[in-house]
């Protein structure tokens, strides 16, 4: 009768470790698309209507300054609080989802980095 619950107990707890490991290989596999998919957004283009509408342009000096009064030369998408691509040209902008920033741009949606 020992056997038979120490056969039984080592069988649920190989079958709980089982699991475990599987749920655990599932989420790393669905986190990995997650990681590989921002350098692959596509750029964000400047006649995009919403790029239009907040003013966006790939070089921050080139911004009309009498349109954007309130551009300074300092401002650019790099250190904006919307700009997700630390340390790349391009990077996820979460004012433009789905699409790539120039970290050299500027928008009228900027907000300084804290």
């Amino acid at each position: 009768m020992k056997n038979v619950l120490k056969s039984e107990q080592t069988d649920t707890a190989r079958r709980q470790l089982l699991i475990a490991t599987g749920a655990m290989v599932g989420m790393a596999v669905v986190g990995l698309p997650r990681l590989s998919r921002a350098a692959d957004l596509p750029h964000l283009a400047t006649d995009d209507p919403t790029a239009q509408a907040l003013g966006y342009n790939e070089d921050s000096s080139k911004i009309d300054s009498a349109k954007y009064a309130n551009h300074k030369p300092d401002m650019a998408c790099a250190n904006c609080n919307f700009y997700q691509g630390a340390g790349a040209d391009f990077g996820p902008c979460q004012l433009y989802p789905g699409k790539a920033v120039n970290a050299k741009g500027w928008c009228a949606g900027y907000a300084k980095k804290a």
